[in-house]
């Protein structure tokens, strides 16, 4: 999908809002449908998966800001904190999960994660996801960060 070079948090702060906001562009396409079987048909054509983003880099890299970014994008309030003990948090159709200390990949099934990751309308934002990619769906869309100096990163969307 593409790479970016960011020379500061707010610019990656940016590239997450602009993200979420091609993510509720499809949403209000579904919802200027004329009727109720226009809006399935709709959502069926946009929304065919869950939208799943598995986000990978090393501490500090900027996945929890990107991610906090991204929930502002999508008009959530509530403070953001990343899920390091908890493993995963629910903002209305946002899922957090952070899997640094998933030893094995099946400890997130525990988290009913099939069932999530089964409702289109979600949206799952991986960190770590590299530690579960085997039972991510093909269709994860992967995020890459990397430090390339105290405030630059790379983003790498494939």
């Amino acid at each position: 999908m593409g790479q970016f070079i960011l020379e500061n948090q707010q610019q990656t702060e940016k590239l997450a809002k602009l993200l979420a906001r091609a993510c509720l562009a499809d949403s209000a396409f579904v919802a200027k449908a004329t009727s109720a079987k226009e809006a399935a048909r709709r959502r069926r054509k946009i929304l065919k998966h869950t939208l799943i983003f598995g986000l990978v880099g090393n501490l500090g890299a900027g996945k929890t800001t990107f991610i906090q970014a991204f929930a502002k994008g999508l008009g959530i309030k509530a403070k953001i904190t990343s899920p390091t003990f908890v493993l995963m948090k629910n903002y209305k159709n946002l899922y957090h999960l952070d899997c640094y200390r998933i030893k094995n990949s099946k400890d997130v099934l525990d988290l009913d994660f099939k069932e999530i990751i089964s409702i289109p309308k979600n949206i799952i934002m991986i960190e770590w996801a590299e530690k579960i990619r085997k039972i991510l769906p093909k269709n994860t869309i992967w995020i890459k960060f990397e430090i390339l100096g105290k405030n630059e990163r790379k983003i790498k969307i494939s």
